[in-house]
């Protein structure tokens, strides 16, 4: 019950009208011509909003997906290059030594160790320094380890070297048994005989380029081999010379991206770069956990915003067609109201002359009656026998009595059917009322309704439209009687108004009463509580209309089981309360 009340305040007033439930059909279903508006108005309003969202959520998610992949390949090319930069600068040094120091310089045991301080000082990350003759033994070194003497022959980097003229090693454990990498660069002496000068470098200095980046706790950053065996340590995937569980991405001069799925099951983004002219590819990977959460926290504004959009405007959408169909259902309701109206005035009309008729022809024959009863009547008075016969007298005078007074009926009648007519005179209040009682005084006597007509002598003539005021007052009494149950009573009051031009009417029932609810509602056309019996709920939208047409105004004071009791306030002179109204 809760609910139906909620939602009750907002459904629409036609969304309850029953089409057939009329006399007179609406011109147009309103539950359907609502349901087609809204349906309408959202496929031209919420489609294209809901295309432009699935759109700009694909694109969304491509854009960011595209911005974290060039955030990831801007960050492994900036960093190659200082990889690059970090091991071509070592090179260059030492082919500098190569081509601008002589041979017996370099072999010299003071000059080499003076040349390792100043290559430890100006670049940094150098360990030790040795010459190498073309047979593959050292002839000089400088470092923290015994290696004068030794020989490199048959080592791989030495003959690589020897080959190509330069050597970037891999890392290594070597003879010092510590992680290492070496550069060898190739030289001539003046005897045109070649020597290699070899540097080893600290991976330290390897490590801190990588360390020093700025990652996220979802990031790794790692140099590799091309045989995929790690260069430096990796945050997830193992420590120095461990293999790592991926493949070795496929050679590019350009620094690249690409999605995966790790050993661990995990979906990442790889970008790398190969390092030019050495064995290392620099690689970062970005856990796919850290795209989708930049992505879900942009999804739940973007779904936010258009929900948020659709309801809006769904809710416009329901208010526009409400208000709409609302003005087309208030017009077509008045349309019928028009239409009953017109049906009660022409009925009332119709009645009237009917009536008019009916007592003209009645009067004829009436007169007849009269005439001949009289006849006879005067007939037997001649004779003294019958003259004093109450057998005979007594129904010639019920004859006579009965027909005066059909004749009164029939001039009530024809009273009546003038007053259908506009016309505009003195009126006297208490005769009207009367007049109108007089209509229903079989049904008084029938059901013992007391009838009681309370009009004080100081109540002045009123000029107003007396067939109007007869109509208000045959309504207002017939509701009466259909409120009182038997031995009820009906009073009609009238009294001066506090303004002298104004005079105050009152009718009174004892009968069930009016509900409070019902109250406000009881002159809106159509509104009866006495639907089951017959009610059209237009006698009281019908009467306040008339007493408004007289420049009265009419209230209502009711109780459950108290009665009921109808004031109504009447000008004295219609004419002049109207005009002074147009004046003002």
């Amino acid at each position: 019950m809760v609910k139906d009340g909620f939602f009750s305040r907002f459904r629409p007033r036609f969304w309850d009208y029953k089409l057939g439930a009329q006399p007179y059909q609406p011109l147009f279903n309103y539950a359907r011509i609502w349901i087609l508006s809204v349906a309408l108005l959202s496929a031209v309003c919420l489609v294209p909003l809901s295309v432009l969202f699935v759109v700009d959520f694909q694109l969304s998610q491509q854009a960011i997906e595209s911005e974290v992949t060039l955030r990831t390949v801007r960050l492994a090319s900036n960093t190659r290059r200082t990889l690059t930069y970090f091991i071509d600068e070592r090179q260059a040094a030492l082919r500098f030594i190569v081509e601008e120091s002589k041979f017996e310089a370099l072999v010299d045991p003071v000059h080499i160790k003076e040349m390792l301080r100043n290559l430890k000082v100006g670049f940094g990350g150098f360990v030790d320094v040795g010459v190498l003759l073309p047979s593959g033994q050292q002839v000089a070194y400088s470092g923290p380890f015994d290696l004068r003497g030794r020989d490199y022959g048959d080592k791989d980097w030495f003959k690589k070297t020897m080959q190509n003229g330069v050597y970037i090693s891999d890392v290594f454990l070597g003879y010092r048994n510590s992680p290492h990498m070496i550069i060898a660069v190739k030289g001539r002496r003046p005897d045109n005989k070649s020597f290699i000068l070899r540097g080893t470098l600290d991976i330290k200095r390897l490590i801190d380029i990588i360390t020093g980046m700025e990652l996220s706790e979802n990031c790794d950053a790692f140099v590799i081999n091309r045989q995929g065996v790690l260069q430096t340590p990796s945050r997830f995937y193992g420590d120095i010379l461990e293999r790592i569980d991926m493949p070795v991405p496929e050679y590019s001069e350009h620094t690249r991206a690409f999605e995966t799925t790790d050993s661990k099951g995990n979906k990442i983004l790889v970008g790398y770069a190969y390092i030019a002219d050495s064995p290392y590819i620099l690689e970062i990977v970005r856990m796919q956990d850290e795209v989708m959460n930049i992505w879900d926290s942009l999804r739940a504004d973007l779904i936010w915003f258009f929900l948020g959009s659709f309801l809006v405007i769904f809710l416009v959408i329901c208010g526009i067609s409400t208000y709409m169909v609302n003005k087309v259902f208030y017009a077509d309701q008045t349309r019928l109201r028009t239409l009953h109206r017109m049906e009660h005035t022409n009925r009332l009309a119709s009645i009237g002359r009917l009536a008019a008729g009916v007592a003209h022809e009645i009067n004829n024959p009436l007169a007849v009656i009269n005439e001949k009863a009289g006849l006879i009547k005067d007939i037997f008075l001649f004779r003294h026998e019958y003259k004093e016969d109450s057998r005979v007298m007594e129904p010639i005078d019920v004859i006579i009595s009965s027909v005066e007074r059909c004749g009164a009926i029939t001039k009530q009648l024809l009273g009546f059917a003038r007053h259908l007519e506009v016309e505009v005179q003195h009126v006297h209040l208490g005769e009207l009322v009367k007049e109108v009682l007089n209509f229903l005084k079989k049904e008084s006597e029938y059901r013992n309704i007391e009838q009681v007509v309370d009009i004080t002598e100081d109540v002045p003539c009123i000029y107003t439209d007396r067939g109007k005021l007869q109509q208000v007052f045959i309504n207002l009494i017939n509701n009466a009687y259909q409120a009182v149950d038997r031995e009820g009573r009906i009073v009609v009051r009238a009294r001066p108004d506090e303004d002298p031009d104004w005079v105050d009417i009152r009718v009174e029932d004892t009968g069930c009463g009016i509900a409070p609810e019902d109250i406000k509602k009881i002159f809106e056309p159509f509104f009866s509580t006495k639907k089951k019996s017959g009610g059209t709920g237009l006698g009281l939208s019908i009467t306040y209309g008339l007493v408004k047409k007289l420049g009265g105004m009419v209230y209502v004071h009711s109780e459950p089981g108290q009665g009921t009791v109808f004031n109504i306030k009447l000008p004295i002179d219609m004419e002049g309360d109207v005009n002074e109204g147009s004046s003002g």
